[in-house]
């Protein structure tokens, strides 16, 4: 069975034992490793890079989130993090996100939202509180779409990006919220185009739309 290596960075002891119960709902093979601070993390990174998801509190001791998810894009840009913050002011949020986050969370959301949002990451996704709060049936339409990134073989980072052109998000746009140069994210269009055998993001969202997507 493959393992799913999560590593949780949270300084209070009882939260982290608590996602680490919560996380462990996400499939089999999760296996949670834990960090009460972003130097213990970074050291744990360094020992052993090949890890699935980071989730990242903001309110860290000494290194905080913000700090600790530049130094992770920077250094280990493959590993994606999901927050799980107390602090979910929009500004918190956008920042969070522009610092290199795949995803966001509430402390006072639910497990379940938590689950969600780390199956979605795992599969390449973005997962934002606007995302939470959506209809059922978004979460269909984000399903198919990991499902479509999926069967042309899209990276994680192209899947989310695609995501985001679906969207109507421009270059720009895409650049600020996944915290990435826009330079970037023209290269992850160009692959995403030459792997739907495309040449324009219309034709994109046209097959798209053709294979059940909702654009």
């Amino acid at each position: 069975m493959m393992q799913t290596r999560i590593l949780i960075i949270e300084d209070h002891v009882l939260v982290r034992e608590a996602m680490a119960l919560t996380l462990a709902q996400v499939g089999e093979g999760v296996v949670c490793e834990q960090a009460s601070n972003a130097t213990d993390a970074l050291a744990l990174l360094e020992a052993d890079p090949d890890c699935d998801l980071l989730v990242v509190d903001l309110m860290l001791p000494e290194i905080n989130g913000f700090s600790l998810l530049g130094v992770v894009a920077k250094r280990f840009p493959d590993v994606p993090a999901l927050v799980v913050s107390a602090l979910d002011d929009r500004e918190s949020v956008q920042r969070a996100m522009k610092a290199g986050a795949s995803g966001f969370v509430s402390k006072a959301s639910p497990s379940n939202t938590l689950i969600e949002a780390v199956r979605t990451i795992l599969a390449g996704g973005v997962f934002t509180p606007e995302a939470a709060s959506g209809s059922d049936g978004g979460n269909r339409n984000r399903r198919a779409s990991m499902a479509f990134a999926e069967r042309f073989q899209l990276t994680a980072a192209q899947g989310r990006v695609l995501e985001l052109v679906a969207q109507g998000k421009s270059n720009r746009d895409i650049a600020e919220f996944l915290g990435l140069s826009e330079g970037t994210v023209k290269v992850h269009v160009s692959a995403i185009l030459r792997a739907l055998g495309v040449t324009s993001r219309a034709q994109a969202l046209l097959l798209m739309t053709r294979a059940g997507l909702r654009v």
